[in-house]
């Protein structure tokens, strides 16, 4: 099967199209022929080198994160999927490679395609929308009433948290620039702060949970929008100790995520605030949840661009530029 693959790790580098077997199916697999796959800014993270002394990948190796696609086969102990079932997925860490033709993927991590969507749209929800049901749901428990300040909401992770956050009851602030204004407030934004005319810290105030996808600038500045006892929730980092324990890092590689984390989690002590550190993981039976969101109309998919698989070097480039509204997809059969 054809393949976008790296070799190395290297900075900015361009994946290789390639020819690689089909991979192995285990009993508890399902192989799938993908459709559409999307572009997250961890596949660049991690062909950059970033992640590679807590996610040891062996090289070469396919990148892709999210996938679209139909069973072609299963193993011998999957119960849930059967061939011709339209299903997606952000396979498990240790597992990823939807660049490509074909992957092999637990029936654990897998869910339907909700019906109303295309496969190139399903293709751009796995990642983000588990990202922001394990931030929102999972470790803040937002409640109807809560007020959450989600930052870059006209980004993959932006886009669906908001939906969700609505959903939940939720107040929803969030952060954008101006050509994005009526974008989150189409998805249900309370409050936008643009941030090329407002500093958001000096605009919000009392918020129960924020949910931060930027630098360290905007960590530090989201601490003084949050109220006492209030939850400041980073999917960029820095990770904590608890991130390590949960990735089953050793004792070595938790203290140094410790120490990485331990500027922010002072400063959040002093503010009366808990700061954590998520780093999503795959999970089907919460996809499977999320389709029933989608299908209901409470959730859609919000895709800015559609590339040929040919053009994978180009996706992963545009999606770096941190300009798509939603996500970056690519389609693959």
């Amino acid at each position: 099967m054809k393949a976008f693959l790296i070799d190395r790790y290297t900075k900015g580098g361009t994946l290789r199209l390639g020819t690689v077997p089909e991979p192995e199916l285990r009993e508890h697999d399902v192989l799938v022929q993908i459709h559409a796959a999307s572009v997250n800014i961890l596949d660049a993270k991690i062909r950059n080198g970033e992640f590679k002394v807590i996610l040891p990948y062996r090289l070469p190796l396919i990148l892709g994160n999210d996938v679209a696609g139909v069973v072609v086969r299963v193993g011998s102990r999957v119960r849930g999927f059967k061939p011709g079932d339209e299903v997606y997925a952000r396979p498990a860490q240790d597992r990823i490679g939807t660049f490509a033709e074909f992957i092999a993927m637990n029936e654990a991590d897998v869910a339907m395609k909700p019906q109303n969507l295309t496969m190139e749209e399903a293709a751009s929800l796995p990642l983000v929308a588990l990202t922001a049901w394990q931030v929102l749901v999972e470790r803040a428990n937002l409640k109807k009433g809560q007020k959450v300040l989600i930052h870059a909401g006209s980004g993959g992770v932006g886009t669906v948290a908001i939906q969700l956050a609505k959903y939940l009851g939720a107040h929803v602030a969030t952060t954008t620039s101006t050509a994005n204004v009526d974008l989150v407030k189409s998805l249900g934004a309370d409050v936008v702060v643009d941030y090329k005319k407002d500093d958001f810290e000096k605009v919000l105030q009392g918020y129960d949970v924020v949910l931060n996808s930027l630098g360290k600038d905007t960590l530090e500045k989201s601490l003084r929008v949050l109220k006492p006892g209030g939850k400041l929730i980073s999917i960029s980092g820095p990770p904590d100790a608890a991130f390590a324990r949960q990735n089953g890092s050793g004792w070595l590689l938790q203290q140094l995520m410790g120490l990485l984390s331990s500027g922010i989690r002072r400063k959040s002590k002093r503010h009366g605030v808990s700061y954590s550190f998520l780093f999503m993981t795959a999970n089907g039976g919460q996809l499977g949840k999320i389709t029933s969101l989608i299908e209901a109309g409470v959730m859609r998919a919000v895709v800015d661009r559609v590339f040929p698989f040919q053009s994978t070097n180009e996706a992963l480039a545009y999606a770096e530029t941190g300009r798509a509204k939603g996500k970056v997809v690519i389609a693959v059969k």
